[in-house]
């Protein structure tokens, strides 16, 4: 009878561990798990400037239509058209604006924030009209109306610079669409029209 009494005191007690969700010393709880940390982001580096002479498909002023630039020629020189650089040295860019579409397209004014930089190797700035810049001028080159449909146009930018800012720079031209266009610009006279260039900043 002691036999029994034991035997059922034992599954009286089992069957309450059971019950109360008791569980033996093996099953042990699993921590929980570690929180995965997000990998650190990394910064964002500049967007690589195009090859220089390579074209770009640009938004026109106010959004109306498009213009393939294709930065073509540049000269550094001392002096162009009588002026001298009051920085160091003139960068004199020429490019060609053709029309994509049945619209006539142009490039924004820079009084809207549109149009053309040069930023040097420290990321320093240079607007177009630094210096005596503005003062330079070449009659090929300086076209500034509206690109009509299935036309083109040779136009120009000048930048003054010092002889610092001239080395490794990059051309910046943001579009109608408030986008920025960038070339790497060489540090040497290039392009198919070099020659050209030089004549008329000479007369």
């Amino acid at each position: 009878m002691r036999v029994r009494a034991i035997a059922a005191t034992a599954a009286l007690l089992l069957a309450a561990l059971t019950a109360c969700g008791g569980s033996s010393g093996d099953d042990k709880a699993e921590p929980p798990a570690a929180k995965k940390s997000s990998p650190a982001s990394t910064p964002s580096q500049p967007e690589k400037g195009l090859a220089f002479g390579k074209s770009a498909q640009t938004t026109g002023d106010g959004g109306a239509g498009v213009l393939e630039i294709t930065p073509d020629t540049v000269v550094f020189t001392k002096e162009a058209s009588g002026e001298t650089a009051a920085n160091g040295v003139f960068a004199v860019v020429t490019m060609k604006d053709k029309a994509m579409t049945a619209a006539a397209a142009n490039e924004p004014a820079p009084i809207g924030g549109g149009g053309w930089k040069w930023m040097a190797s420290d990321g320093e700035m240079v607007a177009f009209d630094t210096g005596n810049s503005s003062n330079v001028t070449m009659d090929k080159y300086t076209n500034a109306d509206p690109v009509q449909p299935g036309s083109y146009q040779w136009r120009s930018q000048v930048f003054d610079l010092t002889s610092a800012q001239a080395k490794g720079g990059t051309l910046i031209y943001i579009d109608g669409a408030e986008k920025a266009f960038r070339w790497e610009m060489p540090s040497t006279d290039t392009g198919p029209n070099v020659a050209e260039v030089k004549k008329q900043l000479a007369s």
